[in-house]
């Protein structure tokens, strides 16, 4: 649903100091009719604005001076027609810049003097929050990716690619490479892309120490849908993680146990592999988004590998994962 206004309507709105938009789309002004209706209460005695955005999925959109465009909102509750809505008014505002104020655990807030990049920040922040698959060969248990960008974090081998996307607000550039050959991360990262009009993830670039599809697999699988990748049932399990990378726009920090199955192994029981993964959203400067996946192998992992479904360790060689 495109909520559309006639430009009269869209220039007498924007002269108001403060407007609503409601769960399903329709803009209302503060204490109107319309806006209490939708508020379910006649006769609020306590912030009614602040409570329809933070518990009922309203959007608040300021106009100030002409100058600033302020959005606040609570990404989690935000419905698609509310959002549809903001992204019309929005265009339309004119102003030199753009705020937007979201509450996650507290209230946060950054500036903007782009209405594309608020588009895209919007987009992101009401990206519907990924729950991974959880099944008897692939696990995985979230961590706080804010670790790496604090002083306790900055020894992880991890943390240089981190502060890399952070410090270049997510613009991608050549020496991504670089940092992660620099820290040891090359060997076992890896690159995907999304084609045009194709919301599956391809892989742009395989390190080396990929070697669960075979030896040939890091250029072979160039290219190629990573859902595609030899053991299908792992690639459609990844490939979910960088769908939804593409959508948060964040960053994301887990540590993965796998039933791994080698292709360089035919015949052969999986292999257990524990690793610490590290997935960034990128931005080209053609407008395309990259994700990065860097993976750190757990110290104890190459001595935890063991047979799936056994309780016999099987090699001491360090596993390759993505």
């Amino acid at each position: 649903m495109v909520v559309c206004f006639a430009p009269d309507v869209a220039e007498a709105m924007l002269q108001q100091l403060t407007m609503l938009v409601t769960a399903e789309g329709k803009w209302v002004l503060p204490d109107s009719e319309e806006f209490l209706a939708a508020l379910g209460d006649p006769q609020p005695d306590y912030d009614a604005v602040g409570f329809a955005v933070r518990n009922l999925g309203f959007v608040k959109f300021q106009v100030l001076d002409r100058l600033v465009t302020e959005i606040e909102l609570c990404p989690r509750n935000v419905d698609l027609r509310a959002m549809l809505a903001v992204e019309r008014l929005l265009i339309e505002a004119g102003t030199n810049l753009f705020r937007i104020r979201w509450l996650a655990d507290d209230w946060q807030s950054e500036i903007s003097a782009s209405p594309k990049h608020t588009l895209e920040r919007l987009r992101e922040l009401c990206a519907p929050v990924f729950e991974p698959v959880l099944t008897e060969r692939f696990h995985v248990e979230p961590q706080d990716p804010a670790v790496l960008f604090s002083r306790a974090g900055r020894d992880d081998p991890l943390a240089p690619m981190a502060m890399k996307w952070r410090v270049s607000f997510g613009n991608f550039d050549t020496s991504v490479f670089d940092i992660a050959a620099r820290h040891d991360l090359l060997a076992r990262s890896a690159v995907a892309g999304f084609d045009a009009n194709d919301n599956r993830p391809v892989f742009r670039f395989i390190g080396g120490a990929h070697r669960w599809g075979g030896e040939k697999y890091p250029l072979d699988g160039l290219h190629r849908p990573i859902e595609q990748m030899p053991d299908r049932e792992y690639g459609a399990w990844v490939s979910e993680f960088y769908k939804a990378l593409r959508a948060s726009g964040q960053p994301r920090l887990d540590l993965v146990t796998v039933d791994m199955e080698y292709q360089s192994e035919p015949g052969k029981p999986r292999r257990q592999v524990i690793y610490e993964r590290l997935l960034l959203p990128w931005r080209t400067s053609t407008g395309e988004t990259l994700v990065t996946s860097c993976v750190k192998l757990e110290p104890k992992a190459g001595a935890n590998l063991r047979v799936a479904g056994s309780d016999s360790s099987s090699s001491r060689k360090a596993p390759k994962s993505s």
